[in-house]
């Protein structure tokens, strides 16, 4: 199998919850790769499986896969995917507890993506709602605010953007769970 086939039917058995199927499929996908020495394909595939591993609860292998994506992407020229990796790194410690370990990973990603001119609504928005929780988990309630401001305003942004295949529905959770925590943290 291709490594593209590999992705697509991987991304399917997940998409359909076979999560051990998913797991299976990328682990072929990184053992291809790493065969190959194909590196921005295993910088994918590590983060697919560190997905699926996350899926399982496994976060130890997740982060390893997720860490060991970023080496591979700081030495690509692929600074968004670099970002986005870096993101679910600090996602992933900040949900184990991990806070201090987190902070220089919101912060290298949200540096990264405002200094990008193609730069996603949808990840910066994904971007500052992780830091923003960090933030109030570390008691920067002034920060975590202000972030889950432009937050509220990037989920309102992205569905009204051309072509964006997002409707106002899809992205209403995002924010009123910005309006909540600001609510929550207004009154602490």
């Amino acid at each position: 199998m291709t490594i593209d086939s590999l992705f697509r039917s991987g991304y399917e058995a997940r998409r359909e919850h076979r999560i051990n199927d998913a797991k299976a499929i990328y682990t072929e996908a990184v053992h291809q790769c790493r065969s190959s020495k194909d590196q921005p394909h295993l910088a994918q595939s590590l983060t697919r499986l560190g997905g699926i591993e996350r899926d399982l609860g496994d976060i130890e292998a997740s982060l390893k896969h997720y860490q060991d994506a970023v080496a591979i992407y700081r030495t690509l020229d692929a600074p968004l995917a670099l970002a986005h990796t870096i993101r679910h790194v600090g996602d992933i410690l900040r949900e184990s507890g991990q806070l201090a370990p987190a902070l220089p990973c919101y912060e290298e990603a949200l540096r990264i993506y405002r200094n990008h001119s193609d730069t996603g609504t949808l990840d910066l928005a994904n971007t500052l709602r992780g830091f923003a929780l960090l933030q109030a988990a570390l008691g920067q309630t002034k920060e975590a605010i202000s972030m889950w401001q432009e937050t509220g305003e990037l989920y309102n942004q992205v569905w009204q953007e051309p072509g964006s295949p997002f409707t106002e529905s899809d992205l209403a959770p995002g924010a009123a769970e910005s309006k909540r925590q600001i609510a929550l943290l207004s009154a602490g």
